[in-house]
């Protein structure tokens, strides 16, 4: 009779159990669900063979990824070897099975170390019930600590998915580039409205001003033609930009030949003309986002194609991991599938290119080139997406370089001019990038180090050590220097054992006062003698600060002769 082993997962490391010897697994799967949900039955089912606990967090979180993504890690591996009995050799009957709730992990586990594995059958309701009662199980653990550790993990997991996500926000493009179509739609149908529906009253005013955007913000600001006059023809300039637009705007609503409508129809015509106008602003923005996302997310990307043309071949795509991962080949036809499966489909002369037509360089080029050309651009957008997905830090150095080897390609293909090696460009392009990622870097420093507040002021915190009262040092105070201007800094004294705490603010705008602010709870009865030595002490303590503040003038060499004369 075969042995049976079932192996559970569980968030703080592997445990191994024993179930009891079964001849037929039909018969004791009854047997199995009723017991699972009694922790007295359930351990005579079941019991614990051996526990591996994780090292720690990042441990536990390696081996989880592992076991998702169905491969057999070190640590299991060594698990298994130390706590089953070896597999017998091919040829005679197995002495044992091995029940696993991942069928990829069972999988990679009889293929390494040849352990039969199962996960059908009895093996589902066995490992319900140890996940129910694994904190009874297994000594040493409660119900409270077996769930802090599955939270734990839980949240790292999940974590470490959405930052593999997030790390490059292309979700962001993908619904901007969908938006931006979706407004050019809307914007142009709602332009061609109010077009149609103010034409009825000043239906000269489409030739003079055949821009959507502007006609818009016109009909906005003309309402009722006979109410133009002088007066108003300086804003109307500064809307259309133009002197000479402006008059013949104003001489055409003279002699228009529209009919008259009445106040509330221009009212709605108005509030129509007035969300047009908002939409193509709000379009605007949207465009500039894009492109700052595109330059953030893609620099070399946008840098070679464009910012329009490369969002949408991340839509297209999915995300810029899935664009990266396609040969230039689908790069190349990407937004033509249906050319391509029709030509498939009749034998007929397959697409040539398809959203990369949109770029710049295809238009530029000649007939006979359009095909050897599109080639050669998808080629270089997939060289540049794979550098701006799997890039730490990104610039768009390559990007601009791969650009500049598509318009000596264009040259060649026209004047016949030889480019020059791609070996050569991209070693140029690669010590560019490195000074530009080493001056990224120094800008990052200098911001960290440098971190005044909104009215210029650095605040500076100090811990020192006053001395006991049997001690009778002098007492280190931190100095605090205030330049010219409104900048001030700040030093708060921390106190050790018995000595109260002081707080001591100096003002250096030219007076050069002192006051020292003790906190409550001090004795009022102080004999002289001792105030006599707290004024001895403070007024040592203000040659000390008038000593060191002429120090810093001074010069460094100054500075160490007067610490070997000290010494």
């Amino acid at each position: 009779m075969a042995q049976m082993y079932v192996l559970f997962e569980h968030a703080a490391g592997y445990a191994l159990f024993r179930v009891r010897e079964f001849e037929d697994v039909g018969s004791f799967l009854p047997q199995v669900e009723q017991s699972v949900t009694d922790l007295s039955r359930f351990n005579g089912v079941v019991k614990l063979v051996a526990f591996a606990p994780f090292k720690s967090a990042a441990h536990a979180l390696d081996n989880i990824n592992s076991i998702s993504e169905g491969v057999l890690s070190e640590d299991l591996n060594l698990f298994l070897e130390t706590n089953l009995p070896k597999p017998e050799k091919k040829g005679k009957k197995d002495s044992f099975v091995l029940g696993v709730s991942e069928p990829k992990l069972g999988a990679s586990i009889s293929e390494i170390l040849g352990i039969p594995c199962q996960h059908a059958g009895v093996i589902p309701e066995i490992v319900r019930g140890i996940r129910l009662h694994f904190a009874h199980l297994v000594k040493g653990f409660t119900v409270q600590t077996s769930g802090v550790a599955q939270l734990g993990l839980g949240h790292s997991y999940s974590r470490a998915k959405v930052k593999f996500n997030v790390h490059r926000v292309d979700n962001m493009i993908i619904q901007s580039i969908a938006l931006l179509d979706q407004l050019d739609k809307d914007i142009n149908t709602f332009s061609m409205r109010i077009r149609e529906w103010y034409s009825y009253h000043f239906p000269e005013l489409i030739k003079v001003v055949p821009d959507n955007y502007l006609f818009a913000k016109c009909a906005q600001f003309i309402k009722n033609r006979k109410e133009l006059s002088e007066e108003s023809l300086p804003q109307l300039t500064e809307i259309v930009n133009d002197a000479g637009i402006a008059q013949s705007v104003l001489d055409a609503s003279r002699s228009s030949m529209g009919m008259d409508i009445s106040p509330v129809d221009l009212i709605n015509i108005e509030r129509f003309a007035k969300r047009v106008v908002a939409l193509a602003e709000y379009r605007k923005e949207l465009q500039e986002y894009l492109r700052s996302k595109m330059h953030n997310i893609a620099p070399n990307l946008s840098a070679l194609i464009g910012e329009q043309v490369g969002a949408r071949l991340i839509s297209h795509a999915g995300s810029l991991t899935s664009l990266a991962k396609y040969p230039a080949s689908t790069v190349q036809i990407l937004g033509a599938e249906k050319a391509l499966f029709r030509a498939l489909k009749t034998k007929g002369n397959t697409p040539k290119y398809g959203l990369i037509y949109h770029s710049t360089f295809i238009g530029r080029a000649g007939l006979k080139n359009k095909g050897r050309i599109s080639r050669y651009l998808a080629n270089k957008c997939s060289i540049a997406s794979r550098i701006d997905c799997f890039s730490e830090e990104t610039c768009d150095v390559f990007g601009l370089k791969l650009r500049e080897q598509v318009e000596d390609r264009l040259k060649f293909y026209e004047s016949g001019d030889i480019p020059r090696k791609n070996v050569d460009v991209m070693q140029e392009a690669l010590a560019e990038a490195k000074t530009v990622l080493a001056s990224l870097k120094k800008k990052k420093k200098k911001k960290k180090s440098i971190t005044p507040s909104a009215d210029g002021t650095m605040d500076v915190i100090a811990d020192t050590s006053l001395p006991c009262d049997g001690e009778g040092k002098k007492k280190k105070k931190k100095k605090s220097i205030t330049p010219a201007g409104d900048e001030s800094m700040n030093t708060s004294l921390s106190a050790n054992g018995e000595e109260k705490k002081k707080k001591k603010s100096q003002d250096e705008n030219g007076n050069g006062n002192i006051t020292l602010d003790e906190s409550v709870g001090l004795d009022n009865s102080v004999n002289e003698s001792k105030k006599k030595k707290k004024k001895n002490r403070d007024a040592e303590s203000t040659l000390d600060q008038s000593a060191m503040e002429q120090d810093e003038g001074a010069s460094p060499l100054k500075k160490s002769k007067k610490k070997k004369n000290a010494a």
